[in-house]
């Protein structure tokens, strides 16, 4: 989702969903050149000596992020071990300046995994305001989650700088739209690019191969 088009595209994400399952049948289809973009000047990327850099760039208020997000979690179960793969929350769409250090908060008490899909429900399916800080905590502990230790890491020096951090990488990426998937800092692809959400991830898996060929 591009940053001028989500009010519209939030609309339409029932439909959305419907198109991206249908075009995800393509994933088998092979890659080609018009399935990703090349930074054109490349991000550098701190992955250790034989992995491969994979970023997802993301808001919790994009639909088609919600949507994709299945798919992105079936995938991470069987990706090459080779792949670093890290989530990055961006610098737009509706409250991100909440969502952001809201990942950040989660991500340093180890809890994405646990919550990540319940977040998206939050917001998707069942319309929760989270839209200020005493409202995300008061969701966190709904859900189990020790709400001051939350906030003391919602507030944290530290995740300001992630959050600072992740929106350079954003702007560094050229990328333009959410999900988007950065590969080593070289290549970008996307649901929207390769026609398909199976379609995105095969090409990440094409390209990292690419990366670990030294192509």
């Amino acid at each position: 989702m591009q940053r001028r088009q989500f009010s519209a595209l939030a609309a339409s994400a029932s439909l959305g969903l419907g198109l991206h399952r249908a075009a995800s049948a393509q994933g088998d289809a092979p890659v080609t050149a018009s399935d990703y973009t090349k930074i054109g000047t490349p991000v550098p990327v701190s992955a250790p000596a034989g992995s491969v850099d994979v970023v997802e760039f993301f808001s919790y208020a994009c639909p088609h992020c919600f949507e994709f997000e299945p798919t992105l979690e079936a995938w991470l179960k069987r990706k090459a071990p080779e792949i670093r793969f890290r989530r990055s929350p961006v610098p737009f769409m509706q409250n991100f300046r909440n969502f952001q250090p809201m990942y950040f908060a989660l991500e340093s008490m180890g809890l994405v995994d646990a919550m990540q899909q319940k977040v998206f429900n939050a917001v998707h399916l069942e319309h929760q305001r989270l839209d200020k800080p005493e409202d995300i905590a008061a969701f966190m502990a709904r859900n189990g989650v020790d709400a001051q230790k939350f906030m003391a890491a919602f507030s944290a020096f530290g995740t300001g700088v992630k959050v600072s951090q992740a929106s350079q990488l954003f702007q560094n990426s050229g990328a333009n739209g959410v999900p988007t998937l950065m590969v080593q800092g070289r290549f970008l692809t996307s649901p929207a690019t390769a026609h398909g959400e199976a379609k995105a991830l095969a090409t990440v898996d094409f390209l990292a191969a690419q990366v670990r060929a030294g192509r």
